[in-house]
Formats: structure tokens, sequence, C-alpha cells
């Protein structure tokens, strides 16, 4: 067995992120994403009300994937990942990625996981489940 293979309930370890108005930019430049909530303060609180820049839900699912990715380490292969942005997160905001595994099928040797990003008011604001093969 490898490093990941586990029991249901064992914890993926947590990473912090504090994502900056550079990199709020610079990731949506990436994906072509000019809405105003990402980059313009301005009209992000006073037009769309929202209490800052808004961090991009892409942005999170990508941190899920690292979550995983960082894990498994070469031992193992993301086979699926599934999220969905629930609530918003600003930029400035610390969040955390991580995860635990839900189950384990040894005869296929594959473990679904729990994954999550959770907010500083530890608000699972991005659930989600994957499934890697070790």
């Amino acid at each position: 067995m490898t490093k990941m293979a586990g029991n249901p309930g064992d914890v993926l370890p947590e990473r912090a992120f504090k994502p900056d108005n550079v990199q709020s930019f610079l990731y949506n430049a990436v994906l072509f994403n000019a809405h105003r909530i990402h980059f313009d303060e301005p009209y992000t609180t006073e037009v769309e009300n929202y209490p800052g820049l808004v961090v991009a839900g892409p942005l999170m699912g990508d941190w899920l994937h690292q979550c995983v990715l960082e894990w498994i380490g070469d031992e193992g292969k993301l086979t699926s990942i599934e999220y969905s942005n629930r609530k918003a997160a600003y930029i400035g905001e610390t969040l955390w990625s991580g995860g635990k595994i839900l189950s384990c099928d040894e005869q296929n040797r594959e473990l679904e996981l729990e994954v999550y990003i959770k907010n500083e008011k530890d608000e699972k604001i991005v659930p989600g489940t994957a499934v890697v093969k070790y």
C-alpha cells in the first residue's frame, strides 16, 4: 500500500491560501474572464453589492485539485473530481483546502474523498468529492 491508502475518516493535510489582487488579476486574465467583480472594486461593491473583490470559482476548484494531487504525489492518480461553489470568497480572506477519505475500495485500489474549500468562519464554501487510484 502507498502512503495515500488509509481508512474512512483519515484527513488530507489542509493548505492555506490568501489570494491577492495580483493573483486574481493574472488568473482571470489567463481565463479571459473579464467579469468586473474580480478586478473592479468600486463596481463590485457599489453595483453588485459584494463586500469586496470576488475570488474566481475556478481558482478554488484548482486549489481542490492541488490538495488532492499534493496528497497522492507520484503514487496515485486523480480519476475524478466534482465541486460546487456555494458561497463567495473575497480577496484578502484566508481560505483553506482540505479533505478526508470517505471510503476505500481495496479490490479496485480506489479511494473516494470529500474535498472542500473553507473560509475564515470555518464554512465549507466549496464542497466536493474526488476519486483517486492508488
